[in-house]
């Protein structure tokens, strides 16, 4: 079954962290006018847009996805008249600008929840969701996201409120109707101002269960892709419907049999952000890449979605790790198994997102004291983990690796002072091997990962089959490499991946025939092979004569 056409399907993105990505005045934190700055580096990477992490207005207990003003700019990111102007000067440059939308909760400090506290009868009051309790009892046992209970009491009206993440991170309660037109609307005064589309932030969470339900297994079921959320989700594609727009839900709990009815024909977004292939809250050190796993995952979204609906491809986010240091490796193979990483994801089917810094190679920061940590859960995971009777040392080990200030850390422009990022010290440390991995250097090697990214993107660009073909694996058992096969009428492609450090022997099945044609590859040009050795983290593309 052949894919619709759209612009957003033949489209690359680019996640864009602000704090982290360009600091335009000085102050040690990225800003609007940074983003401004280097458009002409993202149109020179050849990507279509770029997606925004959060810069309204937000106390920032949650970098900003505690929002207590949905139509303001923090301060420390600019002012509306800066995003204005670089709307204005993206969509000249042929970029398109996607908003983080956060409105599965609110910042407490936002004007509905203040008002909201003040009485049970405030006309705010059931913007929110307040539930009978005594301060020794909790209306139940629900845990929050962020660890601790989803429940926090207030003295005043004796009642308690629901956070399913921070406690200063009130959930806004779906089920009123004037709340939902409030957002409605705030939803189409951005739209109107003329921005491209939104990233769901948390969407599947909109829904809760009844108070009485207890938590399965996964602790979260009670408000996690709860039956009953389709109405919620249809009422807001009903306003997306009116502009062509791209939406990409975050749908934690989503499986990849509910893919379509999320992102089908008829499905609330355009695409999601799924988990399955990474483990958000994953707390444990990093071991050996399960290959089997990651793959297993990959194709379950490939094959659900393959004629039905569309992926979002990605393998870093500001929330998780740097892939290299997680799934590839930072020695010896620093820059093949970024590439081969990098072919592994970018030719399946779906929209290839790109996170700042990835398309060089980031890696992970060697932290070297709790100090330089700024996330919250990390700080909370380090005490934790001294409670238990971890010594400083094997604590900050275990937090280094899995927090997510490693995809934070300042984006690394160049080999100058504070990687050509600011002008002075950052808001969050800089990763010590800038000088060796940064932009302008990369800019000026052929064989860099950057200039690597840029022949992907120009390779799907001008070849349909790898943007709307179907998706067929081979070797589904094998422990080392991932092999697959896009086509689109008579065009074919092979993708084969070494996801290891060690060689890989491999033997394709009669079916795959022999004349391919190399299209790229992070290693020596050499022809296929039916039955060959990958060297370790080697990745090739190849087109059928």
């Amino acid at each position: 079954m052949t894919q619709a056409k759209a612009w957003w399907k033949e489209a690359i993105g680019y996640q864009v962290y602000p704090a982290s990505f360009m600091d335009s005045d000085g102050d040690g934190i990225g800003d609007i006018n940074g983003i401004r700055e280097k458009l002409p580096y993202l149109k020179s990477l050849g990507i279509d847009f770029i997606w925004i992490n959060p810069i309204y207005s937000s106390p920032f207990i949650d970098n900003g996805y505690d929002i207590s003003d949905y139509q303001g700019i923090h301060e420390k990111f600019g002012t509306m008249e800066d995003f204005d102007l670089l709307l204005e000067e993206a969509h000249q440059q042929g970029i398109k600008i996607i908003m983080d939308l956060v409105i599965n909760h609110s910042s407490d400090q936002h004007e509905w929840f203040i008002e909201s506290k003040k009485s049970l009868d405030s006309p705010y009051r059931d913007y929110y969701i307040w539930v009978d309790g005594t301060p020794e009892h909790a209306p139940n046992d629900w845990q929050s996201i962020f660890g601790g209970s989803a429940w926090e009491y207030d003295e005043k009206t004796k009642q308690y409120y629901l956070h399913i993440f921070a406690k200063e991170q009130p959930d806004l309660n779906w089920e009123n109707e004037k709340l939902k037109n409030e957002l409605f609307s705030m939803i189409r005064w951005w739209l109107d101002k003329g921005i491209d589309g939104f990233r769901l932030d948390a969407i599947s969470h909109v829904k809760k269960d009844a108070y009485s339900v207890k938590a399965t297994e996964n602790p979260f079921s009670p408000f996690q892709n709860v039956s009953g959320i389709e109405e919620h989700l249809n009422e807001l594609k009903n306003v997306f419907n009116n502009y062509d727009i791209l939406t990409v839900g975050e749908a934690s709990g989503v499986t990849a049999e509910e893919g379509p009815e999320w992102v089908g024909k008829d499905g609330y977004f355009d695409m999601i952000f799924e988990f399955d292939h990474l483990s958000i809250w994953k707390q444990e050190k990093e071991g050996e890449l399960d290959v089997l796993k990651l793959k297993k995952a990959l194709s379950a979204w490939q094959t659900a979605l393959d004629g039905k609906g569309w992926n979002a491809l990605y393998m870093e986010n500001h929330d998780v790790p740097r892939l290299v240091s997680v799934f590839g490796n930072t020695n010896k193979y620093w820059q093949v198994s970024a590439k081969a990483i990098a072919m592994l994801y970018f030719f399946l089917q779906g929209t290839p997102f790109i996170y700042q810094g990835q398309e060089i190679g980031m890696t992970n920061m060697p932290f070297t004291s709790i100090e330089q940590i700024d996330a919250v859960d990390s700080k909370r995971l380090y005490k934790q983990l001294l409670k238990e009777g971890k010594n400083k040392e094997e604590a900050l080990d275990i937090v280094a690796d899995t927090t997510r200030d490693n995809s934070r850390t300042p984006m690394q422009w160049s080999s100058n002072q504070f990687a050509g990022f600011s002008s002075k010290q950052p808001w969050l440390v800089v990763n010590p091997n800038y000088q060796s991995i940064n932009v302008a250097q990369q800019e000026k090697q052929p064989d860099s990962i950057l200039t690597f990214y840029k022949k992907m993107i120009h390779l799907r660009r001008t070849n349909e089959g790898l943007i709307y073909g179907s998706f067929k694996e081979y070797l589904t058992e094998h422990t080392q490499v991932y092999i697959y096969e896009r086509a689109l009428d008579n065009n074919r492609y092979l993708v084969m991946v070494n996801l290891t450090k060690e060689k890989a022997s491999y033997s394709l099945p009669d079916e795959v025939e022999a004349n391919w044609q190399l299209l790229l590859t992070n290693q020596g040009n050499r022809p296929f092979e039916k039955k060959g050795t990958l060297q370790p983290y080697e990745a090739q593309l190849f087109k059928k004569i």
